[in-house]
């Protein structure tokens, strides 16, 4: 069974994206920051990653630099999940790594397809 953290600082966030990861046949588990999101991945590398952008301690951005230069960091299927429709915003995020983006609100809809075009689903 494909793992995927879900990386948020907004409990509903995770509520929600865990009820349609799970839905959809994958493991979840969660952090609620890009530092405790680090530690976990630094203990068992996940094959994808939801990752929010603003977070408090270390931000989604942040966190993608360190995840990228971890052994094995280069691995996981990182999609930015954010509320910033900023086309620069989009560009710095896929420029440091992530493969993909979902904005918010989604619904499983959308994180399936997201999952679809980076071949994940």
């Amino acid at each position: 069974m494909k793992r995927i953290l879900i990386v948020d600082d907004s409990p509903v966030m995770r509520k929600v994206a865990k009820r349609i990861l799970e839905s959809m046949r994958f493991q979840t588990s969660e952090a609620e920051d890009g530092q405790r999101a680090l530690s976990l991945c630094e203990m068992e590398m996940p094959d994808a990653i939801l990752l929010d952008w603003n977070m408090p301690v270390m931000d989604g951005f942040e966190f993608l630099r360190h995840l990228r230069r971890l052994p094995d960091g280069a691995a996981p299927k990182v999609i930015f999940c954010t509320s910033e429709n900023d086309v620069a915003h989009i560009a710095r995020a896929m420029h440091a790594g992530a493969d993909e983006y979902i904005l918010k609100p989604f619904d499983r809809h959308i994180v399936q397809n997201k999952l679809e075009e980076i071949g994940f689903y």
